[in-house]
């Protein structure tokens, strides 16, 4: 059985505008769904799977942001603290990178989350996880079940499990905001803000970035207007708190 990351990092570091007016007095990872906030849906789920240590990078309201993590028990919460400088996901991920170790680790964004159907997707992907073939591997979710998606599809894949973008394409899966990556692919990477999406295409280059499809609904809350089909799905699957 292949060994779940011990490392992963939640982005959490947006100013969440689309959020408004609900983020002026609050960041978006701390707004609640379905009975909790979004940022613990994630972190429950890096609990369940067994991951042991969670970067959690803020900025906006980062006070409340700590003030709330310090609550919490496992995973253990380190503070990556972006107040000098908003980095994006590409910079917030590398000026973590000293947290995170030399080992594969998850990556979740604060603002998606997912409820597994029969196995627990984090699990599912470490068991999928094959460092000589990958530098990504990320969870796709279908657009049929999906919560919350405004947006075009992301990715096509093969029948090997390899990425390509879809580039406009009408087929093909939505990033579901959670992977497992390797280190290496942040090799010199600078900590100025830069997107995750700059990795994805290297790696999609060098034909090392896999997917593996969702089991289980996906939910994405973006804005104001997203919440309410977020906590009718959630009840209807008995997941609110």
């Amino acid at each position: 059985m292949k060994a779940t990351p011990e490392r992963a990092i939640v982005l959490s570091a947006g100013l969440g505008m689309r959020m408004r007016p609900l983020t002026e007095t609050r960041p978006k990872p701390l707004i609640p769904v379905g009975g909790k906030p979004l940022v613990d849906w994630g972190l429950d789920a890096l609990r369940r799977a067994g991951v042991r240590e969670a970067v959690v990078n803020i900025y906006h309201l980062a006070d409340m942001m700590t003030a709330h993590l310090a609550g919490r028990g496992e995973p253990h919460i380190i503070i990556s603290d972006e107040r000098e400088a908003l980095l994006d996901s590409g910079g917030g991920i590398a000026k973590a990178l000293p947290y995170l170790g030399d080992k594969p680790f998850f990556v979740l964004n604060a603002d998606t989350f997912w409820i597994d159907r029969s196995e627990d997707n984090l699990n599912r992907l470490a068991l999928a996880w094959d460092g000589g073939r990958m530098d990504i591997l990320i969870l796709l979710a279908d657009p049929a079940s999906a919560t919350g998606h405004t947006g075009k599809l992301d990715f096509r894949m093969d029948r090997d499990g390899r990425l390509q973008r879809t580039a406009g394409g009408t087929e093909g899966y939505i990033y579901a905001g959670g992977g497992i990556l390797h280190p290496r692919l942040f090799a010199g990477a600078s900590t100025a803000p830069h997107s995750l999406n700059l990795y994805f295409d290297r790696a999609i280059a060098a034909g090392r970035m896999f997917g593996l499809p969702l089991d289980g609904h996906w939910i994405t809350v973006g804005t104001p207007d997203a919440i309410a089909p977020a906590e009718a799905v959630l009840r209807q699957l008995g997941m609110t708190s």
